[in-house]
């Protein structure tokens, strides 16, 4: 049913690697499917604040992200199973809608907190992936 699937975390909510990368997992091994895990990191090029920073500094944090991601998730993945470690920049949302466009996907699975009231009124990034998305997404709720 699914032969691209993109899954988002966080390297810092246990959540994810508890509930959302494994639901990925088992829908890629089901439909054996390509499994691209992302996380994304703040664009501290862009603004005011990219000043505090020294040169060179955003490479060297996007290869720091990127080595925490592929232990973490190598840590989680069944034996004979493999996947694509992926960087974004920039707002959560927008940086998986971009890559899911650049790397055909179609299927997104993201964990996502339960709705409090400022996530009615600004919109939580899962629930912006939901609405913009040119693909199917699997939410995976945070009891």
């Amino acid at each position: 049913m699914f032969r691209h699937i993109l899954v988002s975390v966080d390297l810092d909510a246990p959540f994810d690697w508890e509930k959302t990368y494994p639901t990925a997992i088992e829908l890629a091994r089901q439909w054996n499917a390509r499994l691209d895990v992302m996380t994304v990191v703040p664009d501290f090029g862009m603004s005011i604040v990219g000043q505090f920073f020294p040169a060179g500094y955003e490479k060297k944090m996007a290869t720091m992200v990127l080595d925490r991601l592929r232990e973490k998730a190598e840590a989680g993945l069944p034996e004979g199973m493999s996947v694509n470690h992926l960087v974004g920049e920039g707002n959560v949302y927008e940086a998986v809608l971009s890559m899911a466009a650049q790397r055909e996907i179609d299927l997104i699975v993201i964990g996502a907190h339960r709705p409090e009231l400022r996530d009615y009124l600004l919109g939580p990034n899962a629930a912006r992936v939901v609405r913009h998305a040119r693909c199917s997404v699997l939410v995976v709720r945070h009891e």
